[in-house]
């Protein structure tokens, strides 16, 4: 009933009426589409990998959770065994530490260096920063093929990606770096050295999957392995013969030549009871990797690798008391290529 009113503004309401618009304008809720994208220029939804919980578990053991866009968006633990000294939130006086990974085998996880040995309490590694990242009850340390769709899993580019990037952006990780893992993460470790030239500077497997295209019984083996949590077999490196490319991509025996030039030290049981086994305890998995090993070894040295220590101590099974002690025969290869053996 207004329609017809005429309305005249004296200058006053003009400004008053111009203020209000402007009010309205900045007050108004943001539409869906516009929140989306202020998310992401905030980094809540950003790609790569973001620290979502910190816990504090014991002295100098520290756990990251980390949201990850490589694993499609899930969160996975991050165990860090930290130096004296360490403060990451010091933004005046940060210091980046050297930096050794330790890697879990399969059917464990990141915190299974912390809770089967005495890594913890071991003197030498106080200068430096220990990752113990979750790596799945058997990754692999792969991005996984999914049938040529690739995808979740992806830790090959979670842990030297994402979480690398991460633990030197906002954690003290430094850029010297060394890697040594069991079983499983052996494989890992000698694959993250070979596979990312110039990113470890050492690399140790112990009672690692050295070899796993050796021969039938190995391919079987970890054939096995993969089926794990009734898993599809071939999610992960595809079939051996039909996708035998990446089988090999993944086979350290057959990138030898890429780590011909750091320091190597492989270690390994024959499978038989030995000093530090149960009575009558053996291990066909240790046997197999024992072969495995060897194989590597001699390939090692037939490319020209000249910094590889092997330790095929005979009598010995697949278990973490032969771990830890092999851990420790190694730390002064590691820690001397890291330059913190003093």
């Amino acid at each position: 009933m207004f329609a017809n009113v005429p309305t005249v503004l004296t200058p006053l309401r003009a400004r008053l009426l111009l203020v209000l618009a402007v009010l309205l304008a900045v007050l108004t809720p943001t539409a869906p589409g516009a929140l989306a994208a202020g998310k992401a220029e905030t980094g809540t939804t950003r790609p790569g990998a973001e620290v979502v919980a910190v816990t504090r578990v014991a002295n100098r053991q520290v756990d990251l959770s980390v949201r990850s866009t490589a694993l499609g968006g899930r969160t996975v633990d991050v165990r860090l065994l930290t130096p004296d000294g360490w403060n990451p939130h010091d933004r005046r006086h940060r210091q980046h530490w050297p930096t050794l990974w330790l890697l879990h085998g399969c059917c464990g996880d990141y915190t299974s260096w912390t809770s089967m040995t005495d890594v913890a309490e071991t003197d030498s590694l106080r200068d430096v920063l220990v990752v113990m990242p979750e790596a799945g009850w058997n990754g692999w340390y792969s991005d996984w093929w999914n049938h040529g769709q690739g995808g979740d899993p992806a830790w090959e580019t979670f842990h030297t990606k994402e979480l690398r990037h991460l633990l030197e952006r906002d954690w003290g990780a430094g850029s010297d770096r060394v890697v040594a893992g069991l079983s499983m993460g052996g494989q890992g470790a000698l694959l993250y050295a070979a596979r990312h030239p110039g990113m470890f500077r050492a690399t140790a497997a112990f009672s690692g999957s050295a070899h796993p295209l050796l021969n039938d019984e190995s391919v079987d083996r970890i054939m096995g392995f993969f089926a794990g949590q009734d898993n599809d077999p071939l999610r992960v490196w595809g079939d051996p013969v039909a996708q035998r490319g990446i089988w090999q991509a993944h086979d350290p025996f057959h990138l030898a030549k890429r780590l011909r030039s750091i320091p190597v030290y492989l270690s390994c049981g024959d499978g038989t009871t030995g000093p530090l086994d149960a009575p009558g305890a053996t291990s066909a998995l240790e046997a197999d990797f024992n072969r495995q090993n060897h194989a590597l070894a001699a390939e090692l040295k037939r490319v020209g690798a000249r910094h590889v220590t092997t330790n095929f101590y005979g009598p010995g099974t697949h278990g973490w008391a032969y771990w830890e002690r092999e851990l420790h025969a190694s730390l002064p290869m590691l820690l001397g290529a890291l330059g913190a053996d003093d």
